[in-house]
Order: structure tokens, then C-alpha cells, then sequence
């Protein structure tokens, strides 16, 4: 018989049935726990979060007439990103290095999905909870050494329950150990391009070297819209029911804007409270980031103002279609003089809503056109710009073939100039 700190199974399972109970109808709405992460950070030494001017908005995709972004004094630092071309829409503070707290279990979550896609993980497949994983502090999805818990509803308790159990439970499935399933978490920051980001937990408890940024939450998530979009189907759910015990999202803004699908919230003393959420707006999904508000209300409120600036003045404009023509390039080197070129993909830009005629191109081609070209061949790029501001740069193909002039055709174009 199974024996855990001196209990039978038996005797185990009806003491957590009895404390889970309990515990459903205490259990404080702070992710990550309200006294638990602070009784952790105060034993490790972490420090409050950052406090003081408001940060400078910024709106890198905008131009002269457009409004100047939203001033939310009551914000450590946020975000505004389209999640179609990666384009900053508004920024404040973007790089400040800040505790994540629970926006850490969006790097889990990746992690789990990816081992998904690879074939490692299958979502019906049951993991076995350890003792860590259990006695795990703060947000819970109340799991034990008794539970019968697949991935899938691991990953449930992971995103919506925000449970630093679940959290823990994946991480030993998928690499072993924690510390291990740490390094892997590192290692995919660095290919994505987190220059802010450093992992320490797979569950953002409390760390002196735990830290990351708005705009590396924002990439993050832009990443995981593009390869796990199936993450939506969890985080747009308002409430999660495992082992009779449910519980509400704590992402507060999926209650009060039906555009909104997701994705993640982190609450510590040092992180304030942190929302990340992707909407869709009209034609725009975009991701908004806000951290270090001091209540959910007021951290609701500033991702709202955010979703409507990016709604209101900017716009996804396609500017382009792959393998149409937009220019023809000429030269004597070809037997027919010239050949048609166009981008080799779709373009499209976030803009102001109002710029769509102000932008322009402009074409370098690179390629030797001596041996002549075959279709598809990328003879240089083209840059898109608008008031002076590069917006987008992609190659640019042959859309024909064009075989290299022929000696008599040579002849005949030097003859041509004398007549």
C-alpha cells in the first residue's frame, strides 16, 4: 500500500477531499497566493516592485497625426503590439526588467505545447503528481500524489486556474525535473529574442533573478498565437471545474470585453498586478501588456484603454500580393531585355488609419543577371517606407524565366545604338 508522510492512500485521499473542499471556499483570488508569495519573497530577498514616474508612451508605428499614445500613470510599464506583423503600436517603459510573477506559465505553457507537436506529450496522456508538485505555495488547481490528471487537464489548471501544482506536474513530465524543464524554458527565450528574460521557476513564484519585460511578455505571446493558437480554446474560458473544485479565471478582462480570448494574468507583492491579453478587434488581433497595477480593476481598465488607442488609429493594410508584379527589371544581359519581378510574399503593414497612400517602395536588385534568371529566382528586395519610416523589407523574385542574350542578340543591341 501506498504510504505519504504516514498516511495510507486511502486515509490521504479523504483528508484532501476534506481540505480541497475547504480550501475552494478560501482560496484567495491572488495568483500566486497573497501570503504565501510574499512570505517566499520576503525569505529570498526580492524586492518590491518598481514605483515612480509615470513612463513615457511611445507609439513606434504611428506618425505626426496620429494621437500620441495613452499616459497610465498607474502602470510600471505596458505594450501594445499587433499580433498579425509584430508592429508596436504603443510602448511605455517597454524594457524595464520586472518580476513576472504567473506570466512566467506562458513560457510553460509554450514549452508543453511544443513537446505536444513534437509527439513527446499527448493531452489524454496521464502524469504522475510528486510531492513537490503538491506542496507547491499560492495558486493551486488542487492536485495531490493520488490525482489521475492528464496533460490537458493539466494545462486547464495550468492557464486558467494559474496552478503552480500544474505547473510544476508539466514540468517534470516534460524534461525530467524542474530544473531541467528551466533550462529548456531559457533556451526558447533566447530563439525568440526575450533579451529581458530570465527563468528561474516554471511558475513565477517570487525570485531575485526572476525577470522579464512588457515587450518580451508581448513576443512571447505573439509567438504562441503563431504556433499554439489552439492555446485560445483554454484561455478564453471564464472558469475551470477539476475534481468538483471550480474556479474563475483570473484573467478579469475575459468577464467584461467578449473580444478578448486570452491570455494570461501574474499577481505577486513585488509584480503587481499583470495582464496579458490577446482580441480580436475588427480586422486586428492585437496583444496588450500592462504590469505593476495596483488592483485588477485598474490594470482591466488600462488594457481596455489600450485595445481601443490601437482599434481607433491604426489599421492592417495589405500592401502587396506575392508573386505580383510590381515592377520590371531591365538589362542587356537577358535575351528578352527584361523580366517581370515581384514580392515573394504577401505584405502586409499596421499602419495609422489614415496612411495607407503615403506609403512607398523602392527596389534594390543584387542578383548577376549574366547567366540569365529562371522564375522565382530572388534578384534583390524591396523596402517599404512611409514619412521617411521603414516599415517592411522582403525579397523580390523573377515571376518569369529569362534566359542570358544570346551572341547574336548581343550583336544586334550594339548595332541598334549606331543606327
Amino acid at each position: 500500500m501506498l504510504k505519504t508522510n504516514g498516511l495510507s492512500r486511502a486515509a490521504l485521499a479523504a483528508a484532501l477531499v476534506f481540505a480541497n473542499a475547504a480550501a475552494a471556499k478560501t482560496h484567495h483570488a491572488v495568483d500566486n497566493g497573497p501570503h504565501t508569495a510574499s512570505a517566499q519573497a520576503d525569505k529570498i530577498g526580492a524586492t518590491a516592485a518598481p514605483t515612480g514616474p509615470a513612463p513615457v508612451p511611445d507609439s513606434p508605428a504611428g506618425d505626426k497625426s496620429t494621437p500620441v499614445p495613452p499616459t497610465l500613470p498607474d502602470m510600471t510599464a505596458y505594450v501594445l503590439m499587433d499580433a498579425a506583423t509584430g508592429a508596436i503600436l504603443a510602448e511605455a517603459a517597454p524594457h524595464m526588467q520586472l518580476p513576472p510573477a504567473s506570466l512566467t506559465k506562458l513560457m510553460t505553457a509554450h514549452i508543453v505545447y511544443k513537446a505536444l507537436h513534437s509527439g513527446g506529450l499527448k493531452l489524454d496522456q496521464t502524469v504522475p503528481v510528486s510531492v513537490d508538485a503538491w506542496h507547491q505555495q499560492g495558486s493551486t488547481m488542487f492536485i495531490d500524489p493520488t490525482s489521475v490528471v492528464t496533460v490537458d487537464q493539466l494545462l486547464h489548471g495550468l492557464i486558467i486556474d494559474s496552478g503552480n501544482d500544474a505547473a510544476t506536474a508539466l514540468a517534470e513530465q516534460v524534461a525530467g525535473s524542474t530544473d531541467s524543464f528551466v533550462q529548456m524554458m531559457n533556451k526558447e527565450a533566447a530563439n525568440i529574442g526575450l533579451t529581458d528574460t530570465n527563468y528561474v521557476n516554471p511558475t513565477g513564484l517570487p525570485d531575485p533573478a526572476l525577470h522579464t519585460s512588457a515587450m518580451d511578455v508581448a513576443l512571447l505571446s505573439r509567438a504562441i498565437l503563431q504556433e499554439e493558437p489552439e492555446i485560445l480554446d483554454i484561455s478564453k474560458q471564464q472558469s475551470y471545474t477539476y475534481n468538483n473544485i471550480t474556479q474563475a479565471s483570473w484573467n478579469p478582462v475575459l468577464a467584461k470585453d467578449p473580444t478578448v480570448d486570452g491570455l494570461k494574468t501574474g499577481l505577486t507583492k513585488e509584480s503587481g498586478h499583470c495582464i496579458d491579453v490577446t482580441a480580436q478587434r475588427g480586422s486586428m488581433r492585437l496583444i496588450a501588456v500592462v504590469t505593476g497595477g495596483p488592483t485588477w480593476g485598474e490594470s482591466t481598465a488600462a488594457i481596455e484603454t489600450l485595445l481601443a488607442y490601437g482599434q481607433k488609429f491604426f489599421t492592417d493594410t495589405k500592401i502587396a500580393t506575392a508573386n505580383q508584379q510590381i515592377d520590371t527589371l531591365t538589362s542587356d544581359a537577358l535575351d528578352s531585355g527584361s523580366v517581370p519581378v515581384g514580392p515573394a510574399q504577401d505584405v502586409f503593414l499596421t499602419l495609422p488609419a489614415d496612411a495607407a497612400n503615403s506609403v512607398t517602395h523602392s527596389i534594390t536588385y543584387t542578383a548577376d543577371l549574366t547567366p540569365g534568371v529562371t522564375k522565382g529566382e530572388t534578384l534583390g528586395s524591396v523596402t517599404y517606407t512611409a514619412n521617411g519610416k521603414t516599415l517592411a523589407t522582403v525579397p523580390v523574385l523573377a515571376l518569369a524565366d529569362s534566359p542570358q542574350a544570346s551572341f547574336f542578340t548581343k550583336i544586334k543591341r550594339k548595332l541598334s545604338k549606331y543606327l
